[in-house]
């Protein structure tokens, strides 16, 4: 769709795809102005830098473009506080559940291929400086790498693959993966190797609903070419999410960033009708085996 561009004579101010662009030059010199804004904006549509569907928008002033960030708001207290009582409450009905048939799911494992029965993994969780005022200050501009983007926490989860799955380095997993074992894609195709993340839901580091968690490693790849992708560290990372449901396992930059599009709508929209969608469509996925790995 082209961009569409009005003036609004009353208020001398210009609208590009509904978001105002203030100016401070004359009535007269206006009209030139919007032309020139016009064939800038459409430019960088034509070069993918359209800052607008980035969460940013610009201000015309003296004749100069000027990129201003749309500050990202964040979920409400109370529904945080609201959502961690529920996490809590369903982590301990799944682990007493999960209690049960954890030694039939381990003398399975075992007979499958040797090894552990659990796998451990560290990955990186919500950044808690966000909302510290110092580092706001900072800005998302600074040039001083953060040595950790987020808090680092250590996932658990049921072993799906052998013992030296990642010999040759980290890697995506990737459809019919050969490291998987036979018993691995029974448990990923049922979910059952993520029931022991809810002892992380019930030691606070993760959430029932939220981005994926990823490693430290990938999210060092990630984060020039995306410049959004730390965006998806503002919340506790979740068992499932929209992402998770909508978008799969990640196997190429373009799944990245259309997970990041996700997880950064999920945290816009974030609340609990949300919530109930997430769940329902993550029981419809679990129940028809769709998207394992």
């Amino acid at each position: 769709m082209s961009n569409r561009f009005y003036l609004n004579k009353l208020a001398k101010r210009a609208t590009i795809n509904g978001r105002h662009v203030e100016s401070v030059e004359t009535p007269g010199s206006m009209r030139n102005n919007i032309t020139s804004m016009a064939a800038a904006t459409l430019r960088h549509v034509a070069t993918g830098e359209n800052q607008v569907s980035q969460g940013k928008h610009t201000d015309q002033v003296n004749g100069h473009l000027k990129i201003k960030e749309i500050p990202f708001k964040l979920p409400g207290k109370v529904y945080l506080d609201l959502k961690r009582g529920l996490d809590v409450a369903i982590s301990l009905v799944a682990m007493g559940i999960f209690g049960l048939i954890l030694p039939l799911l381990a003398l399975i494992i075992k007979l499958d291929s040797p090894g552990p029965i659990f796998y451990s993994q560290d990955r990186v969780g919500i950044n808690r400086r966000r909302n510290n005022r110092r580092f706001a200050e900072r800005g998302k501009n600074d040039r001083r790498r953060v040595l950790q983007p987020g808090t680092p926490f250590r996932v658990h989860k049921l072993r799906t693959m052998g013992v030296n799955a990642e010999a040759s380095g980290p890697q995506w997993a990737s459809q019919n993966d050969v490291r998987v074992t036979r018993v691995g894609r029974f448990l990923r195709k049922t979910r059952l190797d993520e029931v022991p993340q809810f002892l992380n839901v019930l030691k606070g580091e993760m959430s029932l609903i939220g981005p994926r968690p990823e490693r430290l490693v990938f999210v060092r790849k990630l984060e020039n070419d995306i410049p959004e992708y730390h965006d998806r560290l503002l919340v506790l990372p979740g068992i499932t999410g929209l992402a998770q449901v909508i978008n799969g396992y990640d196997d190429s930059l373009d799944s990245v960033r259309r997970k990041v599009e996700l997880d950064r709508r999920y945290i816009r929209n974030a609340g609990f009708l949300e919530d109930s969608r997430i769940i329902f469509s993550t029981v419809g996925v679990v129940l028809k085996g769709e998207g394992a790995r």
